[in-house]
C-alpha cells in the first residue's frame, strides 16, 4: 500500500512537471505568437514609413537637383553680362537685358529660398524641427517685410474695420437701452 501511494505521488508529481512543462510551452508560444504579431506589425509600419520617406526623400532631392541647374544657369547669366563691352548705341538695350537676367536670377534664388531652407542660412535638423513652415508662411512673412509701417497700418484697418463697427454698434445699443 505504501509503495502503491508513493508510486502514485511520483506519478502525480510527474504529472505536475508536465502540467507545468506544457503550461510554460503555451506561455511561450502565446508569447510567441503575439510577438510576432506585433513585429509584423511594426515592421510592416516601419517598412512603410520609411518607403514613404525614402520617396520624398528621392522627390526633394529631384527638386533639389533642378533647382541647383537653375541656379547655376541663372548664375551663368549673370556673370554673362559684360558692362565694358557696352556701347553709347547699345546701352540701353544691354542695360535692359542685364536687368532681366538679374531679375530672372533673383526669381529662380527665391524661389529656391523657399523650398530650401537651408538657403535661408537654417540646417536641414532645425528645418526639421520647425516642422519645415509651409511655403504659404514663408511667402506671407515676405510679402509683410516688403511692406511699409503706413501700407501694414492699413491692412490693418482694412481687416479690423468691421469687428470695430461691431463694437461701436453695441455699445451705442447699450448706451440707448439705458
Amino acid at each position: 500500500m505504501h509503495n502503491k501511494l508513493a508510486e502514485l505521488k511520483r506519478a502525480q508529481q510527474e504529472l505536475e512537471r508536465e502540467r507545468a512543462d506544457l503550461e510554460e510551452t503555451r506561455r511561450r508560444q502565446n508569447e510567441f505568437t503575439k510577438g510576432r504579431q506585433e513585429m509584423e506589425q511594426h515592421l510592416t509600419r516601419g517598412i512603410g514609413l520609411l518607403e514613404e520617406a525614402e520617396f520624398a526623400a528621392r522627390r526633394e532631392a529631384e527638386q533639389m537637383a533642378k533647382a541647383l541647374l537653375d541656379l547655376r544657369e541663372a548664375l551663368v547669366k549673370v556673370q554673362s553680362v559684360h558692362e565694358e563691352a557696352w556701347t553709347r548705341d547699345n546701352f540701353n538695350s544691354e542695360l535692359t537685358r542685364a536687368l532681366t537676367a538679374i531679375e530672372n536670377a533673383r526669381m529662380e534664388w527665391n524661389s529656391a529660398r523657399l523650398k530650401f531652407a537651408i538657403l535661408n542660412g537654417e540646417t536641414a535638423t532645425e528645418a526639421q524641427v520647425a516642422g519645415a513652415a509651409p511655403a504659404q508662411d514663408t511667402f506671407t512673412q515676405n510679402v509683410l517685410r516688403e511692406r511699409s509701417y503706413s501700407e501694414l497700418c492699413k491692412m490693418g484697418l482694412a481687416l479690423t474695420w468691421p469687428v470695430a463697427l461691431v463694437g461701436v454698434v453695441i455699445v451705442l445699443v447699450l448706451l440707448l437701452r439705458n
